[in-house]
């Protein structure tokens, strides 16, 4: 697993305190929903994304590592992940997210296995 899926990467536009919830978040192919929670614990931050509708009312955990842009006039995160590459993550487990290093571990290693090749 690489070390920086955990991590918001340089070029990505994100400014340290930022308040990210409810930037709306774009797939490369589309639009998957809200942000609802985000955290920048070095090593550790995360985007939690509501699905609303799309993938029946459930979240998803991104690791910050997924993003690849961020325009803040706009309020919009987007992430270098396809819709499909997305809802076939692990499924999001509130109570696990921020205490369980085996839950990280499995879904830094989904999208970090899973990285758009350019």
């Amino acid at each position: 697993m690489s070390d920086n899926i955990w991590s918001y990467g340089a070029a990505s536009g994100y400014q340290a305190d930022s308040d990210l919830t409810g930037y709306k978040v774009d797939a490369s192919d589309g639009h998957i929903g809200k942000v609802d929670k985000h955290s920048e614990d070095v090593g550790a931050a995360y985007l939690v994304v509501d699905t609303g509708v799309w993938i029946f009312g459930k979240s998803v955990l991104l690791p910050a590592g997924t993003v690849s842009g961020i325009d803040h006039d706009a309020k919009v995160v987007h992430v270098a992940r396809t819709k499909a590459e997305i809802k076939d993550a692990p499924e999001f487990d509130k109570d696990k997210h921020t205490a369980d290093a085996d839950y990280h571990q499995q879904v830094g290693g989904y999208y970090d296995a899973n990285a758009t090749r350019g």
